[in-house]
């Protein structure tokens, strides 16, 4: 395992989690599933619903954990798309993981809606970080399970 690497996510539904999984089998790096002390609700419109207020508000949810930092150079950083932007546990965990100096590669996901404003949010909160394009994305479709043709 590569331990200048870290993988930090948070996922709702599973589907950032299956990128973050794909991101670790190709790096090596360490995985870090960002968990917001206290959870969303698994009802989505109830959800959708707080996100929204949350996003509003610039609300930081407190967060269960947070890695020790020193080794890791590298972060890659994935997020479902919440109302055009991070969700707001991704937030709380840039806002207090010092990035001063690392390699940010943000991935998300989202349900068709498009990556919004994200890629300049996490720009302008990783200021003394170099911030890659997001390049590890899916939507929510392309995590379905594929039928294999077999020959007839």
């Amino acid at each position: 395992m590569k331990n200048n690497i870290l993988i930090a996510y948070y996922s709702w539904s599973g589907n950032t989690r299956n990128i973050a999984r794909r991101i670790e089998r190709e790096t090596g790096g360490r995985l870090f599933e960002i968990e917001p002390a206290q959870p969303y609700t698994t009802d989505y419109r109830a959800a959708v619903a707080q996100a929204k207020k949350e996003i509003e508000a610039v609300f930081r949810p407190e967060l269960q954990s947070m890695p020790n930092i020193t080794s890791y150079t590298i972060a890659f950083i994935g997020t479902p798309i919440w109302w055009h932007t991070m969700a707001p546990p991704v937030a709380t965990f840039i806002e207090r993981f010092d990035l001063n100096g690392k390699t940010v590669v943000p991935f998300h996901t989202h349900g068709g809606g498009g990556v919004g404003s994200f890629e300049e949010d996490i720009a302008k909160m990783c200021p003394d970080a170099t911030v890659t394009k997001a390049s590890a994305h899916t939507t929510a479709e392309d995590l379905k399970p594929r039928r294999r043709l077999l020959p007839g």
